[in-house]
């Protein structure tokens, strides 16, 4: 923008120009601004020759280098050197600055280098959905939800651009960090921000600066200083010390939370108390950088120079990702999946190790959020933007490791998933079946079809490719699978007869064995049509071929030893005796005849009955789980409701059957069910459209044997090793896991145990034989045994969660067919099962867990529900009582299909009852979960008579919008905030006075006892 020239020259000097503005045109006007041309200043510092001096693009600095193997940066309006760049053993020649990017270039002696000046990373900081940041001398507020940017206020001037920032939202204060060349010269600024905003002419407010390499808030009225002895300081608003603490050797400190801080040296980070004064954890990593936490504060993200390490608040490592170019920035997408930027790409990582590319970049960016499919960024040049990335394969990938398998479903059905990088992972996790629903390429969908097991895909897949290859692999398959159908298609087609001749020998198929020795002599395979006479025992077909091929002898033995004595003389006549003698058959020989199939094996080979995958029964279902897993969910297989279910005619008007409200029987014939509350007289308007080791003694000196010692069994070492209860009970210590279970969860009543124990501590043990006439080995089955010393080794698993899991699929049948007594068996059975697991994960505890309150719900409820049958229906007050449980039932957790059946049986019951209000309630719930169009039809005309006369005739103990538990005892709602006592197993709750006695739920635990709670969580492996 001025009239200026810079030169340098063999004098060590850089000369600044000042020439006149009337200049000439052609050769001699440049001669002509050279005559007119003065001298302004001179920078002096190089101590060689300079070769090359430039103008920085869009800063008021000259760059300049020279053969004393220097770089120089120059303050143009000071003429001071500001920075230094030194090679030792190259001389520098030229220099050029990029015309848009922030980047030079210097040629010396043996190449090139290139390099930036200052640091291009902006300081900022969220708060909310608030981004402060620094630009240029003022700090900015950016508001991400409206795109509102505006100017807070102006800064103090400084040499050096702000480094760090640190904002108290609670204060309204800030602090920001300036690093000079000298690390020593460090200083930083606390600012309190100005109440009233003036983005067209921000405040300038003075702030309180002191030397300090890094300033963090660590309380609402508090702040660490790093200074420049690397020792930190505790300072209050007023920029006052209040205390010095002793830290670890750092270089560096980061936020960590409140009172806590992160300690950074050269390959490691340490979680260190501020205020208890001790470190807490650390985690070994190069030299880190930069540190983002997710906005509960549970994981962390160090990024180092070419690492991304994700680990827990107490510095556990769960993944680390290594990069070959620079990690910029990163931030926390809402799932837990953590989004960073490299030089030129935007990547996310999971928990769990799996990393990858979301997009490219042309520059590179800072990341300060992420939302739904949209990245707010800083650009170099402290520009807010806003960048656009497909999600959909990071969430993909979580929603498979966190078993969220209705959005794995949906992704599959709507997002283009495609390509082998998604195929490959879906396969090396374990879940070909997912990826066989999107592929469509038919070899790929064979090989995925084959590595789940899935035939029948296998098949459509091999007919559309045709390929020899294909069916063999399919045979394969399929005969390890016993799909014999199969395996004779696949032989067909490959024309491997041989194999198919085989085939069916094994399954009895005689007539199609016939067939195939017909076409081997056609085909002239005189091996295959002996090998089929063979297998079908025809003697005759056999001699036959044996004359026919030259082999006489074997013929001629052959038909006499199976009685053809009119074929063996025949042979005999055809031949020389004299020259080629027969053999005679050899004296005793039996005849060669295979035993003949008792059946033909027309059906497949039976397979073991394993449970649908999640994929498939969404697939085949299409309806959404709820609950901890998809084997926690009852299936609505379309059977319908029978047994306990709806048999509660009330007869209200009296007991020869005058009741208006008759119950009728449903015309799908659900028997006994649900539908026979359902058909209710409505006026016509209404109608609607329709082994440890042994220790030797000593031998002493005088030769005396002294006999081993007898080791401690390994069981001795499972009581050591363990707390659970099942351990002690596979130890056979059943003294010590009845303590545990009293202890644990307040079991005081063990008979139902018995059982239990019998069978589990069956499996601890196992038999082998040795030598022969020896005493069997006994052995105890480890589940550590790889790596287990003689005292460290814990039972093996017996008993596993999906084994129960599966059972209660059983007892959610049950229930759906009124069976409930089966069921409360099936129930309970599982709920006392729970104590004796061993599971290895937090997620399998809470899973248990939740099946623990699931078997507790049920239990409750068909307790009430059978108590509710038996009560008499006489008078009104009964009758009341009645409709109160049956309202109750329908506040327990149920499965949804339970859930439609308990309000139907509550609405037809209030509809009889006249309570037309709280019948409508029950209608309006049973909507909502979205029941048969039948039903759906008739309780909306049961809605429509209820919304005409919204009045309850009768009161009760029934508030359905103040939440309450049952007790299990008195089937009595229990308010919140009534006291109430808990059964420590199954978590029933009870009304005061049922203290002390044992739980009518789970039937073992003492009401209202003080337990440590459920333990059943080990390391297995």
């Amino acid at each position: 923008t001025m009239p200026l020239i810079v030169s340098g020259a063999d004098d060590r000097q850089i000369k600044l120009w000042r020439m006149n503005d009337n200049k000439s045109h052609g050769l001699g006007g440049v001669h002509s601004a050279l005559r007119d041309a003065w001298e302004v200043d001179t920078c002096r510092g190089h101590y060689n020759n300079v070769s090359c001096a430039i103008f920085h693009p869009r800063q008021e600095l000259i760059l300049s280098n020279s053969e004393d193997k220097s770089i120089r940066v120059w303050d143009m309006s000071k003429r001071t050197c500001l920075h230094t760049f030194r090679r030792e053993h190259d001389r520098f020649w030229v220099i050029a600055g990029h015309p848009t990017l922030n980047l030079f270039a210097a040629g010396h002696d043996a190449g090139m280098v290139i390099f930036k000046l200052e640091r291009e990373r902006p300081a900022h900081a969220l708060a909310g959905n608030l981004l402060y940041y620094v630009k240029e001398k003022y700090l900015r507020k950016l508001d991400l939800t409206t795109s509102r940017d505006t100017a807070v206020m102006q800064l103090r001037a400084g040499r050096s651009p702000v480094y760090s920032m640190s904002y108290n939202q609670a204060e309204n204060a800030v602090l920001l960090c300036t690093r000079a060349a000298n690390a020593e010269n460090s200083t930083y600024d606390l600012y309190a921000m100005p109440k009233e905003e003036n983005s067209s002419n921000p405040d300038a407010p003075e702030g309180k600066r002191s030397s300090g390499l890094t300033a963090i808030w660590v309380a609402r009225n508090r702040f660490a200083v790093l200074d420049k002895s690397h020792s930190l300081v505790i300072k209050n608003l007023k920029n006052e010390v209040t205390k010095k603490v002793t830290i670890p050797n750092c270089d560096e400190i980061f936020y960590a939370g409140t009172g806590m801080l992160l300690l950074r040296d050269t390959d490691a980070v340490t979680l260190f108390d501020v205020q208890q004064k001790r470190s807490l954890g650390q985690v070994k990593i190069p030299k880190c950088r930069y540190v983002v936490w997710s906005a509960d504060m549970a994981t962390v993200a160090l990024l180092s120079k070419h690492v991304v390490t994700i680990a827990t608040r107490k510095l556990e490592v769960l993944c680390s990702v290594h990069e070959n170019t620079r990690v910029k920035s990163g931030t926390w997408d809402d799932s837990g999946v953590f989004v960073y930027t490299t030089s030129n790409h935007i990547k996310y990582a999971i928990t769990n190790g799996d990393h990858g590319i979301i997009r490219t970049l042309d520059l590179p960016v800072y990341l300060t959020r992420i939302k739904g499919a949209q990245v707010f960024c800083l650009d170099r040049e402290c520009k807010p933007r806003v960048l656009t990335i497909d999600p959909t394969e990071y969430r993909f990938k979580l929603a498979l490791v966190n078993r969220k398998y209705e959005e794995v479903l949906h992704m599959v059905r709507n997002a283009k998933l495609v390509g082998q990088s998604i195929i490959a992972y879906l396969q090396q996790k374990g879940y070909p079946e997912v990826a066989l629903h999107f592929v469509k390429d038919e070899k790929t969908r064979f090989g995925l079809a084959l590595e789940c097991s899935n035939i029948e895909a296998a098949l459509d897949a091999a007919k559309s490719l045709d390929d020899k290859d294909c069916w063999e692999k399919l045979g394969e398959a399929a005969l390890l699978q016993g799909n014999h159908q199969v395996v004779e298609m696949c032989y067909q087609r490959t024309k491997n007869f041989d194999k198919l001749s085989f085939l069916y020998l094994i399954t009895g198929n005689l007539d199609k064995l016939k067939k195939m020795m017909k076409i081997a002599e056609i085909r002239k395979d005189t091996s295959g049509h002996f090998q089929n006479a063979l297998y079908l025992g025809d003697v005759e077909e056999r001699v036959k071929v044996l004359a026919g091929c030259g082999q006489t002898s074997l013929a001629y033995l052959t038909a006499a030893t199976h009685g053809l004595h009119d074929e063996a003389e025949k042979i005999k006549e055809g031949v020389d005796t004299e020259k080629t003698p027969l053999p005679s058959p050899a004296p005793g020989a039996r005849l060669l005849q295979p035993p003949p199939p008792i059946a033909q094996s027309e059906q497949n080979w039976p397979l073991l009955t394993v449970s649908r995958g999640f994929f498939d029964s969404a697939m085949i279902a299409g309806k959404k789980s709820e609950g901890v897993s998809a084997g926690l969910v009852a299936e609505d297989d379309g059977e319908e409701a029978a047994g306990g279910w709806g048999d509660d005619d009330l007869g209200l008007d009296d007991e020869d059957g005058g009741d208006e409200f008759k119950d009728a029987e449903d015309d799908d014939g659900e028997g006994d069910g649900w539908a026979a509350e359902d058909d209710i007289e409505l006026p016509p308007d209404l109608d609607l459209v329709s082994s440890p080791k042994v220790d030797e003694g000593p031998a002493t000196d005088d030769g005396y044997f002294v006999a081993p010692v007898r080791g401690v069994p390994p069981t001795q070492h499972w009581c050591n090793n363990s707390s659970l209860p099942v351990d002690h009970v596979l130890a056979g210590n059943v003294e010590s896991a009845c303590r545990l279970l009293h202890d644990q969860v307040g079991v005081v009543d063990f008979s139902p145990y018995k059982q239990h124990f019998l069978s589990t501590f069956s499996r601890s043990r196992t038999t082998f034989s040795c030598l022969a006439s020896t005493p069997s080995l006994p052995h105890h089955p480890q589940s550590n045994w790889k790596d287990a010393a003689a005292k460290t080794g814990m039972p093996a698993v017996g008993m596993k969660l999906s084994d129960l899991v599966s059972r209660l699929q059983s007892a959610y049948q049950l229930t759906t067919s009124g069976k409930f007594t089966e069921a409360l068996t099936n129930f309970r059975s599982i709920l006392l099962s729970i104590p004796l697991l061993v599971v290895e994960t937090k997620a399998e505890e809470q899973e248990a867990q939740q099946l623990l309150a699931i078997c507790s719900s049920y239990l409750v409820g068909l307790a009430m529900e059978g108590k509710r049958k038996e009560l008499p229906k006489g008078t009104v007050a009964e009758q009341v009582r009645v409709c109160e449980m049956a309202a109750y039932f329908t506040h327990c957790n149920l499965q949804p299909v339970h859930q439609i059946l308990t309000l139907r049986t509550a609405l037809n019951l209030f509809f009889k009852l006249k309570n037309f209000k709280t019948a409508g309630s029950f209608a309006r719930r049973l909507l909502e979960l979205g029941p048969k169009p039948e039903v759906a039809q008739q309780t909306r005309k049961i809605l429509q008579a209820c919304d005409k006369n919204p009045t309850d005739e009768h009161k009760m103990n029934y508030d359905e919008h103040n939440p309450f538990d049952i007790c299990a005892a008195s089937f009595v709602p229990i308010y919140k905030g009534a006291e109430c006592e808990s059964a420590p197993l199954s978590g029933a709750k009870y009304c005061p006075q049922f203290k002390g006695e044992v739980c009518r739920v789970d039937g073992v635990s003492q009401i209202g006892k003080g337990v440590a709670g459920l333990k059943i969580r080990r390391k297995i492996k």
